[in-house]
C-alpha cells in the first residue's frame, strides 16, 4: 500500500492551491452573506482544465482517476472554500460517471466535452421527499410518449436547479407493485431542464447559501427517447455504481474542511493571549486540537485506500462508507474545536469558523446518513442480520 503521492499528485495539489490563493476567506464570505455563486471560481477551475480531471481523454479530459480528483477537491475545501467551493464544482468532476459507464457512445460525445468544458451546468434530480434514503421508493413518474416520456412529479435537494440548464434524473417508469424486485423499474436520464415544465424553488438554508438547494416540481416534462442512459428499468443500478466515487471525494472534501478549521484554530490559539500568556500554551486548548489533527489524518488515510481501490478495480464498499464516515465525524470535530478555541469570537462570522462549522453538516448528512453506514458495515462487513 502507497501512503505517499507521487510527484504528478503533488503538482496536482499544489497547482489547485496556487488556483485558490486567489480566492480568500473574505471571498467565501461575502458569498456566505450574500449567496452570490462563486462564478468566477468556477470559471477560473474550467479555464484550468480540472473540470475534465476525471474524465476520459477521449472526450476532453484528462483520464485520472478518483484519486486524483480527490486531491483536487480536498485542496478546495482546505483552502478554505469549504463546501461551498467544492459544491460549485462538484457534479461536473464526477456526477456524469454513470454516462462514462453507461452511456451509448454517442451520448458520451453529445454530453461529456460540453461539461468539460463548462458549457453546460447540470444538477443531479434523485432526491425525493417522501423517499428519503429509500431511493427504491421514489414516486417522480416517466411515463411513455410518442417517441419519448413526460417527467412528473417532484424532486428534494436539488443542488444548482436555479442556474443549471441539464439533469442527470431518477425516475420510475414501471411502478413498484409491477416489478419483481424493488431496485427495478428505475430509469435514469441525462436531459434539458426545461424550465416550460419544471418549477424550481429554492430552500432556505443552514449554510451554503453561494449554492442553492432546490425542491424541482416537474409537471410532464418532455424527455427524448436518446437522453435514456442504458437500458430502460436499470437506474437504480447505473446509480450505484458511482455512489463509491461519490463518498470518497466527500470525505476527501470533509477532511480538506476540517483542516482548515483546524490551521485557523491553531493560529488563534498562538496569537490569542490570556492571563499574560497563548491560549496554545494551556492543554485544555491544546490536547483537543491534537486529537483533531490525529482523527484529520486517520480519516484521510482511510480515505486515499478507498479511492486506490477504486482506481484498481478493487472493492471498495467498505473502505469509501468508513472513509466518508470517518471524515465527516473528524472534520465535524474539528470545527466544533475551533468555534470553541475562539471563544466567543468563534461565533463571530468575521473569523470564518462558524462557517466551516455550519458547512460541515453536509458531508454528515450527505449522501448518505451515518446510521446507513453503520447498517452497511454491520451487514456487509460484520456479517451481522440486515437491520432495516
Amino acid at each position: 500500500m502507497q501512503f505517499s503521492f507521487s510527484e504528478d499528485q503533488i503538482a496536482i495539489r499544489d497547482a489547485i492551491t496556487r488556483l485558490c490563493e486567489d480566492f480568500d476567506a473574505e471571498y467565501w464570505l461575502e458569498g456566505d452573506n450574500t449567496g452570490r455563486f462563486p462564478q468566477d471560481f468556477v470559471d477560473a477551475i474550467c479555464a484550468g482544465g480540472w473540470f475534465g480531471i476525471a474524465m476520459p481523454e477521449a472526450y476532453g479530459g484528462s483520464g485520472l482517476g478518483i484519486t486524483e480528483a480527490s486531491i483536487m477537491m480536498q485542496a478546495v475545501a482546505e483552502s478554505g472554500a469549504g463546501m461551498s467551493g467544492a459544491s460549485a464544482i462538484h457534479l461536473n468532476i464526477f456526477g456524469l460517471n454513470p454516462v462514462v459507464v453507461f452511456g451509448s457512445e454517442e451520448q458520451k460525445q453529445r454530453w461529456l466535452p460540453p461539461l468539460i468544458r463548462g458549457e453546460d451546468s447540470a444538477c443531479f434530480g434523485v432526491t425525493e421527499p417522501n423517499a428519503g434514503l429509500d431511493t427504491t421508493s421514489l414516486q417522480v413518474r416517466a411515463e411513455r410518449s410518442g417517441d419519448g416520456y413526460l417527467i412528473t412529479g417532484q424532486k428534494h435537494w436539488t443542488s444548482m436547479a436555479q442556474r443549471a440548464n441539464k439533469v442527470l434524473l431518477l425516475a420510475r417508469t414501471t411502478p413498484r407493485d409491477e416489478v419483481k424486485r424493488k431496485t427495478e423499474g428505475l430509469s435514469l436520464f441525462y436531459t434539458d431542464l426545461n424550465r416550460d415544465y419544471a418549477e424550481v424553488h429554492e430552500i432556505p438554508k443552514m449554510g451554503r447559501k453561494a449554492i442553492d438547494s432546490n425542491a424541482v416540481f416537474y409537471d410532464a416534462m418532455p424527455v427524448p427517447q436518446e437522453d435514456l442512459i442504458g437500458e430502460e428499468g436499470k437506474g437504480f443500478h447505473y446509480i450505484l455504481h458511482g455512489l463509491n466515487p461519490e463518498r470518497i471525494l466527500i470525505a476527501a472534501e470533509a477532511v480538506g474542511l476540517g483542516r482548515a478549521a483546524l490551521r485557523r484554530a491553531c493560529e488563534y490559539a498562538r496569537e490569542r493571549v490570556v492571563f499574560g500568556r497563548p491560549i496554545g500554551m494551556n492543554q485544555g486548548i491544546q490536547h483537543p486540537l491534537a486529537r483533531n489533527w490525529m482523527e484529520l489524518e486517520a480519516a484521510n488515510l482511510m480515505t486515499f485506500n478507498a479511492a486506490s481501490r477504486y482506481d484498481n478495480g478493487e472493492d471498495c464498499g467498505a473502505e469509501a462508507n468508513a472513509a466518508k464516515f470517518l471524515a465527516a465525524e473528524a472534520g465535524f470535530h474539528a470545527c466544533e474545536q475551533a468555534v470553541l478555541t475562539h471563544g466567543g469570537m468563534g461565533y463571530a462570522r468575521e473569523y470564518h469558523v462558524e462557517r466551516y462549522l455550519r458547512e460541515m453538516m453536509i458531508p454528515r448528512i450527505a449522501p448518505v446518513s451515518r446510521e446507513m453506514i453503520l447498517n452497511y458495515i454491520g451487514e456487509r462487513v460484520l456479517d451481522l442480520p440486515r437491520s432495516f
